[in-house]
């Protein structure tokens, strides 16, 4: 049996119900650490025998740590750990980074990249002439297949001429043509799902979700990026560390 499952106690004698018991016990384990992001949780037959329960509390159990967005079921392969990103607000790094620096797969699914005219707030936040154009990209950010964020990046044409030349990270691509954001000034707030980012998000319309929007600049001061992601709420976590 698998000794992680020995460390989850479930009390009889307690009026709450078996299946909430189990829930917390194996949200606390995950939370924990006990299982790690994409590892198979044990099946609703291993929950059951292991901790003498029925198959429907296990069952219940599971699909409560589904609705809290800690496990994801795959039809003919199991149950499993979801990715978590816990993403600091002090320092500025790409999603591509943060996700392999902690042993993720980060993957794009490209919706558009083309050259078009700016908004009006577009062109006022980035400080842009009446004829100019950007660069607008558009993709969904996944971690080991799984979307975490849709997101929304403007950048003027002369900042990146070519959008098709970002593959995957696009701090890499402007790195390597010698325009490095340099700093961000970040703004978080929550927003509720309209349909089409529901759908782009798999998650139910009005779930919320994390805005996050990014105003980027290069060495200079100029303004070089304005970037707006969202973050399902199931799978993000930001954090800041506060010192005194």
């Amino acid at each position: 049996m698998d000794t992680r499952l020995q460390q989850l106690h479930l009390d009889t004698s307690l009026s709450t119900p078996l299946y909430h018991q189990l829930a917390s016990r194996l949200e606390q384990a995950i939370e924990a650490g006990a299982w790690q992001a994409g590892e198979a949780l044990p099946s609703e037959r291993s929950l059951a025998e292991a901790l003498d329960v029925s198959r429907i509390t296990a069952r219940k159990a599971l699909d409560r740590l589904a609705e809290l967005g800690l496990i994801r079921r795959t039809r003919g392969s199991g149950t499993f750990i979801t990715p978590r990103l816990n993403q600091p607000l002090t320092r500025l790094v790409s999603f591509t980074e943060m996700l392999t620096q902690r042993g993720f797969s980060p993957r794009s699914h490209w919706l558009s990249r083309t050259l078009a005219a700016p908004t009006a707030e577009q062109s006022l936040r980035l400080g842009l002439a009446g004829d100019a154009r950007v660069a607008r990209l558009k993709r969904l950010r996944l971690a080991d297949g799984v979307v975490m964020a849709v997101e929304e990046s403007c950048l003027p044409e002369a900042v990146l001429p070519e959008p098709e030349a970002v593959e995957t990270s696009l701090y890499a691509t402007l790195d390597a043509a010698g325009k490095p954001i340099a700093r961000a000034l970040q703004h978080v707030s929550a927003v509720n799902a309209d349909a089409e980012l529901a759908r782009l998000a798999e998650v139910p319309e009005g779930q919320a979700l994390l805005e996050v929007t990014r105003l980027g600049y290069l060495a200079d001061g100029t303004a070089a990026e304005l970037t707006v992601t969202y973050c399902r709420t199931d799978y993000y976590d930001f954090v800041v560390e506060l010192t005194r």
